[in-house]
């Protein structure tokens, strides 16, 4: 009798591979879901309770606000009396990007400032700046909102120098009542810059060649694929000291300087807190308690103010969620932030490199 060989069955089909690495962590993987939901949640009941403050705060104030040609009011009808408002102002003045009021620019600062000078009960405001400065035009917004609420509200504003309080950050404190500063910190650098790269060299190592169509001469004036000409820096020059002159200006009319004294210190010279004193840059130095009370004082405060920090605007719930995410959540980053302005080109009051 034959010896029957068996037929060998079908392969087994391999099955889906294990995640080795879900298997190994599923503790991990719980976590960070469990973490995600409680960020979202938190997100959510923070964002209502800002909801509840503001429904409060529009409430009391919606009426008076039309009768006063609808000025925006952020600050609760039941506000305390005699306090001092307190502005930050940290980082370049710029512009916003958009406008849109959760972004920070010279717009969001400056409408903070007259949002305080129309507060029932805020006697006097402190402007707490860090900064080096920035464009013309952003320096100049928030320099206008300060004068304008000083003159029309008769609200004293005090000056209060953080680290850097350069360029335009020294222009927008020159429209205040004081100034006070640390003894270190950094200010000066009164002047104009406007900045232009000349990148021709590499663009002809790598080939590449601009050849622009334009209506007039000076139409592509600063641009990096050449040298400017002598006639182009004679213009840019022209309109920077026109820039300058109002710099000049507006350091003399604060500070109560002559014009040629002022210019004397306007070379783009950085002086400490110290030396800004000496020469009669700031009024005092000292710290932001110095800087309330000095406050307090010009706004007729008896005994020792109570500091305003309310939120007042969307932009202030937005900066606050912000910087939890370390600037993610509204696009920006501390890296993004510091490198972002250094392509910005046009007329700066503004310290380089600080």
């Amino acid at each position: 009798m034959d010896e029957q060989i068996p037929t060998p069955g079908p392969e087994p089909v391999p099955g889906p591979v294990p995640d080795q690495h879900l298997e190994q962590h599923p503790a991990g993987a719980r976590r960070i879901k469990r973490r995600l939901m409680y960020a979202v949640a938190g997100l959510y009941a923070l964002s209502l309770g800002a909801g509840a403050i503001l429904v409060l705060r529009g409430g009391g104030s919606g009426g008076d606000a039309k009768k006063k040609g609808g000025v925006e009011k952020g600050l609760m009808a039941f506000a305390e009396k005699d306090t001092v408002g307190w502005v930050p102002i940290h980082g370049v003045i710029m512009n916003s990007e958009s406008g849109k009021p959760w972004e920070r620019g010279a717009e969001q600062w400056a409408r903070r400032i007259r949002a305080l000078g129309e507060a029932p009960g805020v006697k006097a405001i402190v402007l707490d700046i860090n900064s080096p400065g920035g464009s013309v035009g952003a320096v100049q917004e928030v320099y206008s909102a300060i004068l304008r609420v000083r003159k029309e509200k008769k609200i004293p504003i005090v000056a209060l120098f953080d680290d850097v309080s350069a360029s335009g950050g020294y222009y927008i404190a020159s429209a205040c009542d004081k100034i006070v500063a640390h003894p270190g910190t950094l200010t000066g650098s009164i002047g104009v810059i406007f900045n232009v790269s000349n990148l021709e060299g590499l663009f002809s190592k790598i080939g590449y060649k601009s050849d622009p169509i334009k209506s007039g001469k000076y139409k592509d004036i600063g641009s990096p694929s050449r040298a400017m000409t002598k006639e182009e820096r004679d213009l840019l020059q022209t309109l920077i000291m026109d820039a300058y002159g109002q710099f000049v200006a507006a350091v003399s009319t604060g500070r109560k300087i002559p014009e040629d004294e002022v210019r004397k210190l306007a070379q783009g010279q950085i002086y400490s807190g110290s030396q800004a004193l000496q020469n009669k840059l700031v009024d005092m130095l000292g710290d932001s308690e110095d800087a309330i009370e000095l406050a307090g004082k010009l706004g007729g405060i008896s005994g020792k103010p109570k500091l305003r920090r309310d939120v007042e605007h969307i932009s202030d719930i937005f900066d606050m969620l912000d910087s939890a995410f370390g600037g993610g959540l509204l696009g920006r980053s501390s890296l993004a932030e510091k490198l972002s302005p250094a392509v910005h080109y046009g007329l700066e009051y503004r310290a380089p490199g600080l």
